[in-house]
């Protein structure tokens, strides 16, 4: 299926890397649902942005009922089932390393609230995305990683942790769904200049890794955008359970 042809969900599109994915999507001709939790006025900037093809919808990602009640909205307002989702939603995190908790305090109310965010809300998107996915035999869930994984250069205990826990969730969710024409796949960015979440992170950090990344510059929120444009487009038909990291070559693998 074209892009064009798609209904995209985007979760956590108000700010940042979700804003870009669905104006990536927009610029491509999909319909775009921009989710939100308490971001409305930004989120509806994004729709301005995209034009008729897209919709601002909140719903809290962590709880199930407004997950299931976002697709339904969807469905209604595109009068056409989502075919595309992409859980981007970042859960009350900073990329702060200075103010960041060793190994010896971090709590493991920390790692809850993270594992909560990346795996409970990519949970709850994927089985209220599935079944109709499984009728239609054809669907692209994309989730959003991390370089950490590979590369903690900063010891971001909960937060590294829990994405390691997602590209795990990916390849078993990429295993049972492949027979019905859905593949689930991961975009890992690094550090992205600048975001919401990346703005306590200081200038001379972003010069380090600008000097240490072959091609010698920080990865933008929208290059992370475009690469998730490839998991959604014709071109990655034969790809699923693969973890795809954008970083200017900063880590290979």
């Amino acid at each position: 299926m074209e892009i064009k042809e798609q209904v995209v969900l985007v979760t956590g599109a108000s700010r940042g890397l979700g804003a870009e994915i669905a104006k990536a999507f927009g610029r491509e001709g999909a319909r775009v649902i921009v989710n939100y939790n308490k971001s409305e006025g930004k989120a509806r900037e994004v729709v301005e942005t995209i034009g008729d093809r897209a919709v601002a919808v909140q719903a809290d990602v962590l709880d199930r009922r407004q997950v299931n009640e976002l697709f339904k909205k969807s469905k209604d307002h595109f009068g056409q089932v989502v075919t595309t989702v992409v859980n981007n939603a970042l859960i009350d995190f900073k990329f702060d390393a200075a103010n960041n908790k060793s190994a010896e305090n971090v709590d493991w109310e920390d790692y809850h609230t993270q594992l909560e965010g990346s795996i409970k809300s990519s949970l709850h998107t994927t089985q209220a995305a599935c079944k109709e996915m499984k009728r239609i035999q054809f669907g692209r869930i994309i989730n959003i990683g991390t370089n950490l994984v590979q590369n903690p250069v900063v010891p971001y205990h909960d937060y590294t942790t829990s994405k390691t826990a997602l590209l795990g969730f990916t390849r078993n969710v990429a295993k049972e769904m492949g027979e019905h024409g859905i593949t689930v796949n991961m975009v890992s960015g690094g550090l992205l200049r600048k975001t919401d979440a990346s703005a306590a992170t200081p200038d001379e950090v972003f010069d380090i890794i600008s000097e240490n990344t072959p091609l010698q510059k920080v990865t933008t929120p929208e290059e992370a955008a475009d690469a998730v444009l490839f998991f959604a487009s014709p071109w990655s038909r034969a790809v699923t359970g693969q973890n795809l990291i954008v970083d200017g070559g900063l880590v290979m693998k």
